[in-house]
């Protein structure tokens, strides 16, 4: 465990029930010993060890299968509304633990304070959302063609949710989905990213003790933390018919196909390379603004941040210079001082990665704007710093072409609004858009049928942060799923359709006749 510092990490872990020593596998309030190994988690910030975690094993994890089935079978039967009325008393408990898990998420994570603050938000709001919800899982009514006939269709619990979160936001997509199934009348087994592992026992432990608190039985939340094994055993068990599941690309095709097989759901949010469409009609400073955040928040290892910018050929220059101009004044240091506007990336494969994107992107002729590089000094001691670097490219390139988790941005012109669009569409993944103009008919372009193709289309605003109230998602590469708001609860209940016939009589459909 960390010494007490000077953003009180120490009493944070505290609060949050943190050991030095962790088990990793959870019913609820029940942690499970086992013989699996122990890893640890590693601050990006300075590079040491916060605490360790004991990994879930084969056992474990079917004693945690196990017991979910058997609370799903009274947690279907309470009503939707009093099951909101448990997640809203989560929401509060995460309210409650704000700073203190704001600042675990930062510290583990390396997002600086305010945005790992935003991330618990994002709980709060999806369990506030959830709450309403719970008095709005409406069916459709139809006329039936039978005459003495009612048809109307309802929504059911399905069972276990599997929910495989990635590191960049350790605690929120849980709570997106948590929070949805557990109204739904769903119970949860969720698989956090090893490189975030406290975040996630600090989450179970604040959901845990307001399910227990109503008497409710183990097994409504459950952790598993472990490595890919734990994924392919949730993949490929038939008792969890959905699998939520964030990261990468090549991890998404490995679950689809594992769940495919045994004719499962699959729900999945996987890469993004996302642009911004600069037209000669923008409103410059709101269009670099966009931009900086967008690709240096998170140090570019959001699905969402921003990785390409279009850019009208007349006011190419102009954005050019005055974004190296706002990349000059970012301050990079530790994500808990709120000075500094940029953290590390997550670990040293993440910078090794990083260095490759850079190398490859010169070896296919992209020039350089603001030089990338690694950090070193005493304020850099993890090796995890990386300077945010923007480099001038085709959007053709095999490197631009690829989602880097890294803060590097690549600049690229265009002509026309119809060039502009084909070159936000010209990439393998469709998760994140956006456009900024003042003109309506280029706006409209990008929102119609011939525009973004991407899940999500923005004007105005920049590619990164999303609001819970719309679904969040996207298309080709990003897997297609929808998670968070609109409808997107209906990923988590099974459709029924019903027919009621209160007539004396027993007519066909398609007015069929067999008699007898």
């Amino acid at each position: 465990m960390l010494n007490a510092d000077q953003f009180g990490i120490q009493e944070s872990l505290k609060r949050l029930g943190i050991q030095s020593e962790n088990l990793g596998v959870s019913t609820g309030s029940k942690w499970i010993d086992s013989e699996a190994s122990l890893i640890a988690s590693f601050s990006p910030v300075d590079g040491k060890e916060i605490a360790k975690v004991k990994l879930a094993s084969k056992e474990t994890f079917e004693q945690v299968m196990d017991q979910a089935q058997k609370a799903f079978l009274h947690w279907r039967t309470v009503p939707a509304p009093q099951r909101g009325e448990v997640v809203r008393e989560i929401g509060n408990a995460l309210r409650d633990a704000k700073e203190d898990l704001g600042k675990l998420v930062s510290f583990e994570m390396g997002k600086s304070y305010q945005e790992g603050l935003g991330e618990v938000q994002e709980m709060i709001d999806i369990c506030d959302f959830a709450v309403g919800l719970s008095r709005q899982l409406y069916g459709l009514t139809m006329h039936s063609e039978r005459p003495g006939h009612r048809m109307y269709e309802q929504w059911h619990a399905i069972g276990a949710v599997g929910i495989i979160s990635a590191f960049n936001f350790p605690v929120a997509v849980w709570a997106w989905n948590a929070a949805l199934a557990w109204v739904c009348g769903d119970v949860c087994i969720w698989k956090p990213s090893e490189k975030a592992p406290l975040s996630g026992i600090a989450c179970q432990k604040i959901a845990a003790k307001v399910f227990q608190k109503h008497g409710l039985p183990e097994g409504i939340s459950s952790l598993v933390i472990g490595d890919y094994k734990i994924g392919e055993l949730m993949s490929n068990e038939s008792r969890i018919p959905l699998i939520s599941a964030t990261g990468s690309t090549r991890m998404g095709k490995l679950v689809s196909e594992a769940v495919g097989r045994r004719l499962g759901r699959s729900l999945l949010e996987l890469g993004g390379n996302n642009a911004i469409i600069i037209t000669e009609n923008a409103d410059m400073d709101m269009a670099i603004r966009g931009a900086l955040f967008g690709a240096v928040g998170t140090a570019g290892q959001r699905c969402t941040s921003t990785r390409r910018l279009i850019i009208h050929e007349n006011v190419y220059e102009e954005v050019k210079t005055r974004l190296a101009s706002a990349y000059s004044k970012l301050v990079i240091g530790n994500p808990l001082d709120e000075k500094n506007h940029v953290g590390p990336v997550i670990d040293l494969d993440a910078v090794k990665m990083y260095e490759e994107a850079i190398r490859k992107v010169g070896e296919e002729g992209g020039k350089p704007v603001v030089e990338g590089g690694v950090l070193s000094g005493e304020s850099y001691e993890s090796g995890c710093y990386v300077k945010p670097a923007i480099y001038e490219a085709e959007n053709s390139f095999k490197i631009v072409q690829h989602e880097t988790f890294a803060p590097i941005l690549y600049l690229m012109k265009y002509s026309t609004i119809e060039e502009a669009i084909a070159m936000q569409n010209g990439v393998p993944q469709g998760l994140s858009s956006a456009i900024m103009t003042t003109n309506m008919r280029e706006a409209e372009a990008f929102l119609s049928v011939t525009g973004s193709d991407c899940g999500i289309a923005n004007v105005n605003i920049g590619t990164s942060g999303a609001e819970i109230g719309g679904a969040f998602g996207g298309e080709k590469e990003t897997g297609g799923g929808r998670e968070s708001g609109s409808d997107a609860w209906k990923a988590y209940m099974r459709r029924q359709t019903n027919t009621i016939n209160y007539s004396s009589t027993l007519p066909l459909a398609q007015g069929i006749k067999f008699d007898i």
